[in-house]
């Protein structure tokens, strides 16, 4: 598995043949847009700096749309989403999602700006291997609470994102500092199951 960051809360998962975009920025957006074919586009706010499903279709390849709570099934990969609240662009339903893709288990909290999860979100997030989770502050989780969220879920990897260019220029030297990590950013994530075995929350900075 391949996992990229292209900015904002854009992120490009992908395993073989197969490629999952998590909330590209629409052309709408303020945010820099990378086009590229996408099996599978997750869309966990509708707005402009996320729900850009256009930029995940590119020649033939168009994605399967998914906006919203609830199960899917799509070319083997088993995604289950969960309304949460986001204070992002103003009060809004935030789709926290749960990705089974090569037997790991992939959580996207989105524009998530509480630490007070659903009830159902609770009970079903276990054994997270790569959790990605929102750090800027300004209507998503702040700095501290992302960590405070972080430590709670126990995932195997931590991959922060919406910082930057989203606001929280600083967001992520004040992340890494309330974690005690210096942090070194690389390209991408090339990473399997094993790969993950005996981690216990780190974290992965990965350049956009």
């Amino acid at each position: 598995m391949v996992i990229s960051y292209l900015g904002g809360e854009c992120i490009k998962v992908s395993q073989g043949d197969l490629t999952l975009a998590f909330n590209p920025p629409s052309k709408d957006s303020s945010l820099k847009t990378s086009k590229f074919g996408a099996d599978i586009a997750l869309v966990s706010l509708d707005n402009e700096d996320f729900n850009g499903t256009e930029n995940a279709a590119f020649g033939e390849r168009e994605p399967f749309v998914i906006t919203g709570p609830g199960e899917y099934e799509v070319k083997g990969v088993a995604v289950r989403g969960f309304g949460s609240e986001s204070n992002y662009g103003g009060k809004g339903i935030n789709t926290i999602y749960s990705v089974a893709l090569e037997g790991m288990n992939l959580c996207f909290l989105g524009a998530l700006d509480t630490v007070m999860l659903p009830p159902a979100a609770k009970q079903e997030l276990d054994n997270i291997d790569i959790l990605f989770v929102p750090i800027g502050g300004d209507g998503v989780l702040t700095y501290d609470d992302a960590y405070k969220l972080a430590v709670q879920l126990e995932p195997k990897a931590v991959i922060p994102m919406h910082y930057g260019d989203l606001g929280g220029k600083d967001a992520l030297k004040a992340f890494l500092k309330e974690a005690a990590k210096e942090v070194k950013a690389v390209d991408k994530l090339t990473v399997k199951k094993k790969d993950l075995e005996g981690k216990d929350g780190e974290i992965i900075v990965l350049a956009a």
